[in-house]
């Protein structure tokens, strides 16, 4: 493999990047970090489900009737994040820096999920994703709605990438997945609205954290 190859110096920066001690320790406690919180939503998740919320009154919801884009959202949502893990292959810190947002984002949104008890809109279809459904237990969520995380994953793309033609295409992405879902009636509008919003005071705790400790 060319080393002037793009997978050439991916590989060579992931050598470089393991020689650091300090590097390596954080990529292990980074891992450690969002492995254990997607397990821990995994199982809040069902908490939420049984419980018991608030339906909200979406004067935007009741302007159209719900349509089923499941296949067209989860195809879009799969590819970028495919394509965003391959662009930053090449750039190890960068890479990881995406994987601690991620995992702030989510804690963010376990509390959030907490905090707001939402029932699911009225006519919802339910969002079916192709791999969950033929990997997973099938089961369909409908309760995890404050804030969007389809929303937010994609947003955070937008974010963390550098490359600027990459960057219009995900911020395109991630406003199209916003209008498809509000499509569907799978989220209130309130959901997708707030997403970017939690997604960058995430970004910006592992921004300052990083500065703070010169990691």
């Amino acid at each position: 493999m060319p080393e002037n190859s793009y997978w050439g110096l991916a590989k060579k920066n992931w050598k470089e990047y393991f020689i650091v001690r300090t590097l390596l320790f954080e990529l292990i406690i980074t891992l450690i970090l969002i492995s254990t919180v997607l397990i821990y939503f995994s199982h809040f998740i069902n908490t939420i489900e049984a419980r018991n919320g608030v339906q909200l009154n979406d004067p935007i919801l009741k302007l159209f009737n719900p349509v089923d884009l499941s296949d067209f959202i989860f195809g879009i949502i799969y590819l970028s994040i495919v394509i965003g893990i391959i662009s930053l292959l090449n750039e190890p810190a960068k890479l990881i820096f995406a994987l601690q947002v991620y995992a702030v984002m989510v804690i963010i949104r376990i509390a959030t999920l907490y905090l707001v008890s939402l029932n699911a809109p009225e006519n919802m279809i339910p969002l079916v994703d192709p791999i969950v459904q033929n990997i997973g237990t099938g089961q369909l969520l409908t309760k995890d709605l404050f804030f969007s995380g389809h929303t937010a994953t994609m947003f955070l793309l937008f974010l963390v990438i550098n490359n600027k033609k990459l960057k219009v295409i995900f911020l395109s992405c991630f406003l199209i997945i916003a209008v498809a879902l509000l499509i569907q009636h799978v989220h209130y509008t309130i959901d997708v609205v707030a997403a970017p919003f939690f997604t960058y005071v995430a970004y910006r705790i592992i921004f300052l954290i990083k500065e703070k400790y010169q990691l």
